[in-house]
């Protein structure tokens, strides 16, 4: 998990001196859109929607009222909307759910001023 984490930061500090580049990338029930802040992923519910963000997993397992049940790489985690947990080194926070889509940011808490 450390080794993980270690390429996650690296990964993201590689990108600082990118400034604001930022990439969209749509996948099966699920639209990622990174920049140097880190991602928001779109995920469509009602399907089994997945996608990997800096080379970390991440799964829509549930949605019960306003607090979303994800996966992210191995470990669970229940986000209420609104809310930020940590997961897998990266900061999991619940932006919005409606009846056709979930949407999440996955931060690695760096910014273009560190």
């Amino acid at each position: 998990m450390r080794v993980r984490r270690l390429i996650t930061l690296s990964t993201m500090a590689l990108l600082v001196p990118l400034g604001a580049a930022a990439c969209t990338v749509e996948g099966a029930g699920t639209k990622s859109e990174c920049n140097v802040g880190g991602c928001t992923v779109t995920f469509d519910r009602g399907v089994d929607a997945k996608a990997n963000i800096l080379g970390i997993d991440a799964e829509l397992v549930a949605v019960n009222g306003n607090t979303v049940t994800m996966k992210v790489g191995g470990q669970q985690v229940d986000v209420p909307v609104g809310e930020t947990q940590p997961a897998e080194g990266l900061n999991v926070t619940v932006q919005e759910v409606t009846d056709q889509k979930v949407v999440v940011k996955l931060a690695t808490g760096l910014s273009a001023g560190n």
